[in-house]
């Protein structure tokens, strides 16, 4: 059975929620491996109304499962959520963002192709979300290639199709609540040598709201990560 678990982390949405669970329900619908698969929403602690939006949505969609937690960062959320997808026995998970800047339109060709690779992942080749966005990516995949010594099309995408039991082998090589968790998956994949295929999507404008990481913050994480990856890559040397 192909059950899929489609995994959305969410903070301070209210602007965009509602929409963006009106269009990607109909994924989970339609890949409902007989009423088996769900769409995962876990609030990270949101401070305005998106929870309760995800209340009454919810009512409406019975293959619709959300949570709330405490506040800890969007790559810890998608830990969380990863960790209860395959709990709950996922086949595959696939996980996207709560901003609308992603299509549900670009799904099919993931699920076509998803026996073949052990993770098929969005290539952002054509980003509408801003220069310094860009600017970030391009740093990233230099600094993943001195750190780790490989090459990542594009390792942070939020739109990503994963095997689950693949994914269970590795979430022991990322620390709990790592702020970049989709990044060292990524990267342990391509230590790994897994089949992976990199698709190109539209990447949006965010489609509502304001986003909750600035230039500041992302120079903080990416300090902090360096020093994070140097950890995890004593670990992966290991890895051949």
């Amino acid at each position: 059975m192909e059950k899929l678990y489609l995994v959305i982390p969410v903070y301070n949405e209210q602007a965009n929620i509602k929409n963006v669970i009106e269009q990607w329900y109909p994924i989970v619908d339609k890949h409902n491996a007989n009423g088996e698969s769900r769409l995962v929403l876990i609030d990270d602690g949101s401070k305005d109304d998106t929870y309760s939006i995800m209340q009454e949505c919810a009512k409406k969609y019975p293959l619709m499962e959300i949570m709330t937690k405490p506040n800890e960062g969007h790559g810890a959320t998608v830990l969380y959520g990863y960790q209860y997808a395959i709990k709950n026995g996922a086949k595959y998970i696939f996980q996207t963002d709560s901003d609308g800047q992603t299509l549900p339109s670009e799904f099919e060709q993931f699920w076509n192709c998803k026996q073949d690779y052990e993770m098929v992942i969005g290539h952002r080749s054509k980003r509408e979300d801003g220069i310094s966005r860009y600017f970030v990516t391009k740093i990233l995949k230099l600094t993943l290639k001195l750190c780790f010594g490989v090459n990542v099309t594009d390792a942070n995408t939020p739109f990503r199709l994963m095997k689950a039991d693949i994914l269970k082998e590795n979430l022991n090589y990322i620390p709990e609540k790592f702020n970049l968790s989709n990044v060292i998956i990524s990267v342990l994949y391509a230590k790994k040598n897994y089949k992976v295929n990199y698709i190109p999507i539209t990447f949006r404008p965010r489609q509502g709201g304001e986003n909750s990481i600035n230039f500041r913050k992302i120079v903080k994480i990416g300090w902090q990560a360096i020093k994070d990856f140097r950890k995890i890559n004593q670990t992966l040397k290991q890895i051949k």
